[in-house]
C-alpha cells in the first residue's frame, strides 16, 4: 500500500501527535475556554444563528471546543473526529463542563456507519476538506446526514491561500486538485516549536469542486462569501489589523483567505 492509499492512517498518527501540542497551546487557550470563552468566531456565528434545541452534527471537530461552544449556546452536538487522541480530550472536555455532547472517533467517510440519526445541521470549518481525497463522497456523507431542509453551514480557509509557499514568498502549488500534495513537516500551526516532525497528505479543492459536489448531492446553496482576513494567526507573516483579524504582510486586502456558505438539503 502506498502512501496515498494508506493517508487515513498517516493523517491520524499526525492528528494525535498535534492533539497532544495542541491542548495545551496559547493558540487554543483551553484555560479561557473551560472558564467560558466561546471558540467560534463571528463569521459561522452569523451562519449559525439562532441554534437552540437544534441538532448538530461537527464533522472533524478536533478536540471538540466548537462542539462544546454549540452545546453551550442550546444545541445538541455531536462532535466526530479521524484523531482517538482528539476525540478522547473531547471527551474529558464534555465531562469536565457537565455538557452532554456525543463525541465519535471516525474517517469523515463512515460517518454514517457511525451515527443512527439525522441532523438540523451539519457544521464543519476552518482546514477541514484539504486532508479529504473526494468531495463528492463528502457530500455524500453531508446529504445522508442531514434531515430534510436541514443546512450545513461550512467555513474554510480559501483555496488561495493553499496556492503559497508557507512564507507567502511565491505560488509553489497548484489551485486544483492536481493529486495528493505528500509532505513531511515541523511543529504545528498551534505551536511552531512543538517536536513533531510527521507526513501529511492532503489535496487542494478549488471553490468548483465545492460547489459542484454540493450540487451534485441534491445541497442548494443558500449564500456563500469571501473574507480578505483570517480569524486565526495559524499562518507566516501576519499582521493583526483589527483584534481577531489576520492577513499576511504585504497582501492585506490582495487576497482572499477564508471563505463561508450555507446549503439546504432539498
Amino acid at each position: 500500500m502506498n502512501d496515498q492509499e494508506d493517508y487515513k492512517s498517516i493523517n491520524k498518527q499526525l492528528w494525535n501527535e498535534k492533539t497532544e501540542a495542541h491542548v495545551d497551546s496559547d493558540f487554543y487557550n483551553n484555560k479561557e475556554f473551560l472558564a467560558g470563552k466561546n471558540s467560534l468566531n463571528s463569521i459561522e456565528l452569523n451562519l449559525l444563528g439562532n441554534i437552540e434545541d437544534k441538532s448538530i452534527l461537527h464533522l472533524q471537530c478536533h478536540f471538540g471546543q466548537d462542539t462544546l461552544s454549540l452545546a453551550r449556546m442550546g444545541a445538541k452536538t455531536t462532535g466526530l473526529d479521524l484523531s482517538d487522541k482528539a476525540i478522547d480530550v473531547a471527551k474529558q472536555l464534555n465531562t469536565q463542563l457537565n455538557l452532554d455532547s456525543t463525541f465519535i472517533c471516525s474517517d469523515v467517510f463512515d460517518a454514517p456507519n457511525s451515527l443512527n440519526e439525522q441532523f438540523d445541521i451539519v457544521f464543519t470549518s476552518y482546514g477541514t476538506i484539504g486532508w479529504l481525497p473526494d468531495l463528492n463522497k463528502w457530500a455524500a456523507v453531508i446529504r445522508r446526514c442531514l434531515k430534510p431542509d436541514g443546512k450545513l453551514i461550512f467555513v474554510e480557509f480559501h483555496p488561495v491561500i493553499w496556492m503559497f509557499e508557507y512564507d507567502f514568498s511565491k505560488f509553489k502549488y497548484s489551485y486544483f486538485n492536481d493529486g495528493a500534495i505528500i509532505e513531511t513537516n515541523e511543529g504545528t500551526y498551534a505551536d511552531r516549536n512543538a517536536p513533531i516532525k510527521a507526513k501529511e497528505i492532503s489535496w487542494n479543492h478549488p471553490l468548483s469542486d465545492v460547489f459542484k459536489a454540493l450540487l451534485n448531492n441534491g445541497l442548494s446553496i443558500e449564500s456563500f462569501e469571501e473574507f480578505d482576513y483570517s480569524p486565526y494567526n495559524c499562518f507566516n507573516n501576519t499582521v493583526e489589523f483589527e483584534p481577531g483579524k489576520f492577513q499576511i504582510k504585504e497582501l492585506q486586502g490582495i487576497i482572499p483567505m477564508v471563505y463561508a456558505l450555507s446549503a439546504i438539503k432539498k
